[in-house]
C-alpha cells in the first residue's frame, strides 16, 4: 500500500469516526442526526426517522 493510499484510508477513518460521534451526540441530545452523518455510517436517513424511542 502506498503512502498516499495509507493517508486516504486514515482520512476515511477519521471522517467515519467523526460522523459516529456527531450522530451519537445528536441522538443523546434528542436531535435528529445530519443525513450526511447517517449516510456515512451506512444508515438510511429516511428509515432512521421512522425509529420511535421507547
Amino acid at each position: 500500500m502506498s503512502y498516499r493510499q495509507q493517508r486516504a484510508r486514515l482520512g476515511e477513518f477519521f471522517n467515519l469516526f467523526g460522523s459516529a460521534i456527531a450522530a451519537a451526540s445528536a441522538v443523546e441530545n434528542g436531535r435528529q442526526p445530519a443525513a450526511r452523518d447517517l449516510r456515512a455510517l451506512g444508515i438510511d436517513p429516511a428509515r432512521f426517522r421512522q425509529i420511535k424511542s421507547l
